[in-house]
């Protein structure tokens, strides 16, 4: 009976005492083999930084998203800003032109036509940039834009694959 108390005893002192050691090293298994088949990574990032995206289509609309591989976002873009481009230049030779007769009468409207093609001309630059930040960082995002007909009409969804 004192035997049994005694371990008891010693291994209620030695349980605590233990704790204050250093951690021990664990023992390698050697019979385990190394994996032999490479697991890749989880994310895979996108061919450039968010910022760098949203730079480049900051500074030329669409450019960012060609990088990224979106061909037709990026195309939209540049047709947009090429639209925009023109029609300005096209309100400002027209602005000058009724000026330059003295046509009061519609100059006001013309520089208001002006400054609304600078407005979206400018806008574009902005919109190109977020989208393509946004898109930078959500490379890898797994979704798919699905429609199709449903009996009560027409439906569109998303569609989540898991991989």
């Amino acid at each position: 009976m004192r035997g049994i108390v005694l371990a008891i005893g010693v291994a209620a002192v030695a349980g605590p005492l233990q704790a204050q050691l250093p951690f021990p090293t664990p023992r390698q298994d050697s019979t385990r083999a190394r994996d032999t088949i490479p697991v890749p990574a989880f994310r895979v990032g996108p061919p450039i930084t968010p910022l760098g995206a949203a730079g480049r289509s900051l500074l030329i609309p669409g450019w960012g998203q060609a990088r990224l591989g979106r061909r037709i976002t990026g195309a939209a873009f540049v047709f947009w800003e090429g639209l925009t481009l023109t029609m300005t230049l096209k309100a400002s030779h027209q602005l000058s032109y009724l000026e330059r007769i003295g046509d009061t009468t519609r100059v006001e409207g013309k520089r208001q036509e002006l400054q609304d093609w600078v407005v979206l001309l400018v806008f574009n630059h902005l919109i190109a940039g977020a989208e393509a930040y946004i898109s930078a960082n959500l490379w890898d995002f797994p979704v798919e834009l699905e429609s199709r007909r449903l009996p009560a009409g027409f439906g569109v969804g998303l569609r989540l694959h898991r991989r």
